[in-house]
């Protein structure tokens, strides 16, 4: 027998380890997660965001349009993208004044590229959900509403819905189904784009959006309320 046989054969004959037995992921966070109500959710998400600068107004379904037609007019916009053919963008073009024109993005980038960078103020998207325990707002690009759309403009407005918030990340993959089915760049987004240099001089809009506007839709029966 050669000394390569005697090496494979010690290597056969040595009994393979048991494998461990995996952690239970999902009652780890079952007993860390807070009881929490929609409201007090929804609460421990604004105070997350409100603390990054990002700015936030609890709308309903029929006065989210004229809050952020409102701020639009306070914070001096001419142009709004909306996605192409999305419940949201279609409900704010047909209700848009003269001095605002709303985009549709419904070309590819390189048709427009030009404006889209240069004359462009601000973009509204839905996001898909969020998550308390971070101050996380969870958008799901798709090919009606692009990923761009939420990195180009100076002022990003998303739109949620308060029954989206879940409490971890842990249940938001869990509760969606991500596994099954996801887009290439899924984005959690906690706030305003920002940086810092070496002197620790903290800038907003460097590598996006440099205002991020959230409009809360309450959920059916909530107290609305303004922006703190």
């Amino acid at each position: 027998m050669s000394a390569r046989d005697a090496i494979f054969g010690k290597l056969r004959a040595t009994p393979m380890a048991k494998a461990p037995a995996l952690p239970d992921v999902s009652a780890w966070y079952a007993a860390q997660r807070r009881d929490e109500t929609v409201a007090q959710r929804s609460t421990r998400l604004r105070a997350a965001l409100e603390a990054v600068h990002t700015e936030v107004h609890v709308v309903s379904k029929t006065s989210w349009i004229p809050t952020l037609l409102q701020l639009c007019a306070d914070k001096g916009l001419l142009q709004m993208l909306v996605g192409n053919k999305t419940p949201h963008g279609n409900a704010l073009h047909s209700c848009a004044p003269p001095g605002l024109q709303v985009l549709r993005y419904e070309q590819p980038i390189a048709a427009w590229q030009d404006q889209l960078f240069d004359g462009v103020d601000a973009s509204l998207t839905l996001a898909r959900s969020a998550i308390a325990e971070t101050g996380s707002l969870i958008l799901w690009p798709t090919p009606e509403e692009p990923r761009l759309m939420s990195l180009v403009p100076s002022v990003h407005f998303v739109l949620l819905e308060e029954n989206a918030i879940h409490a971890d990340f842990h249940q938001a993959m869990t509760v969606e189904g991500w596994t099954e089915a996801m887009p290439t760049n899924a984005l959690l987004i906690s706030g305003p784009s920002k940086t810092a240099d070496i002197q620790q001089t903290l800038a907003y809009g460097a590598h996006g959006p440099k205002e991020l506007v959230l409009l809360l839709l309450q959920a059916d029966g909530a107290q609305e309320s303004g922006a703190a």
